[in-house]
């Protein structure tokens, strides 16, 4: 059993945004040498998040707004009592899950036809990272 780690490193221009980050996990499968096995993606915050999605604009802008409905940014959140002001991007980040773990068949990922992977950033504007971890054969 082989495992792999990497570590990406975010500092987003906005508070909000979303990032495509398949290419860089790809080359992460393939340095980790492993040829069947799995891969974890996950972000290392709670206002952050990893998904798969299809890599088109309208829908992107779809997203942001279904989130923005379901998860409002509203400074009456008990969260903000602690001098925060996130509690929309900790509820975003619940509804769209911290992490993905991918299948790797014969030495790449096993992606669909239109997926890929994003880290959605909900609080952004200052350093950030999400974790690669490979394990398999």
């Amino acid at each position: 059993m082989k495992a792999y780690t990497e570590y990406l490193l975010f500092n987003t221009k906005k508070r909000r945004e979303l990032i495509r980050i398949t290419d860089r996990v790809k080359e992460a499968v393939r340095k980790s040498g492993v040829k069947e096995g799995l891969c974890l993606v996950s972000a290392m915050h709670l206002t952050a998040a990893v998904i798969i999605q299809d890599d088109e604009e309208g829908l992107h802008e779809d997203i942001w707004e279904w989130l923005e409905r379901l998860a409002p940014f509203r400074p009456d959140y008990k969260h903000h009592r602690t001098g925060e002001d996130n509690g929309d991007a900790h509820l975003k980040n619940l509804l769209v899950h911290l992490q993905v773990v991918l299948p790797i068949t014969d030495g790449k990922l096993d992606l669909g036809p239109w997926q890929e992977i994003f880290y959605a950033e909900f609080d952004g504007q200052r350093p950030k990272r999400a974790i690669i971890k490979i394990i398999g054969e």
